[in-house]
């Protein structure tokens, strides 16, 4: 069994052991309210523990091939910092990659836009004026956050252009990895009304660690490649401290921890574990990373 299972397990173990105290009462006020309450609260107790131990089996079982969830919320006319505002998404990919070069495409771009810093021509008709990144969530207070509220500006030279994007992680210099694609939006000339944001929580799947994040622009029409944004274009997009909620523990002693199944019905009940796991969360003040 490797580290990572061994602290998955761990989790889980000390979890139960909190649980199994919580529910405990003293014999010597043993009476038959507290009786019955106590039944009841045994049985919950029990059920808890058959489904952490199901739920940390499963974890264990995929821990080499973790995949990558997260929930994003977008739009053009949200306000920074308002999660669920906008269209929302829970996204799961495969598991993230780590070792190779940045030359190499992920599977969304391989198969339809031939992106993800692939040498290509950008189309000189559009360009991204400005980017913005905030990063929030760090309940441990260790510097490293699963949340990341990115903003940018593209500007064409057409009148009107209907375009969307494609952005990618990459950890520790390692090859890009896409976490998110908005939807089709307009560019209007080199209006600052076009701006878009895309607030993404990362749940699982993403180790602590350095990432830079690359923005990819394409077509509506046709998914051309039209222009790419990235760490070599601002330091905005690069050394931005990131890890899922997952490996992020709150101050108390409590954990969020989501996991993943590959059956079907396992997979709805982690879906909604994480989902309610990251909608409780209250977010703080978004902060930004000292570059």
């Amino acid at each position: 069994m490797g580290e990572r299972q061994l602290n998955i397990f761990s989790r889980f173990i000390t979890k139960a052991q909190m649980v199994q105290h919580r529910f405990s009462v003293p014999s010597a006020k043993w009476n038959r309210k507290q009786g019955e309450d106590t039944v009841m609260k045994h049985v919950t107790r029990t059920i808890l523990l058959i489904t952490m131990t199901f739920l940390a089996t499963a974890s264990m079982a995929q821990v080499e091939d973790e995949p990558r969830q997260s929930l994003t919320s977008q739009g053009s006319d949200i306000a920074r910092g308002s999660v669920g505002e906008g269209s929302t998404s829970y996204d799961e990919f495969e598991a993230l990659k780590i070792e190779g070069t940045r030359s190499g495409k992920s599977s969304h771009s391989t198969t339809q836009k031939m992106g993800a810093a692939v040498s290509q021509a950008a189309d000189p008709n559009f360009w991204f004026y400005d980017v913005d990144v905030q990063l929030f969530s760090d309940f441990d207070n260790d510097g490293y956050y699963f949340g990341i509220d990115l903003w940018f500006d593209a500007d064409t030279n057409y009148a009107v252009a209907d375009v969307f994007a494609v952005i990618y992680l990459s950890y520790e210099y390692g090859p890009w990895n896409e976490y998110a694609e908005t939807e089709d939006f307009t560019l209007f000339g080199t209006a600052s009304s076009d701006d878009y944001i895309v607030e993404t929580e990362l749940v699982s799947g993403y180790p602590t660690g350095d990432y830079d994040i690359l923005i990819e622009l394409f077509d509506a029409y046709d998914g051309s490649f039209l222009a790419s944004f990235g760490p070599e274009n601002t330091s905005e997009l690069a050394l931005l401290p990131l890890e899922d909620s997952t490996r992020d523990a709150r101050s108390g002693g409590q954990t969020q921890v989501v996991v993943n199944s590959g059956g079907g019905g396992a997979t709805g009940l982690l879906f909604l574990l994480g989902l309610l796991a990251v909608r409780m969360t209250l977010r703080p003040q978004a902060a930004r990373p000292s570059k």
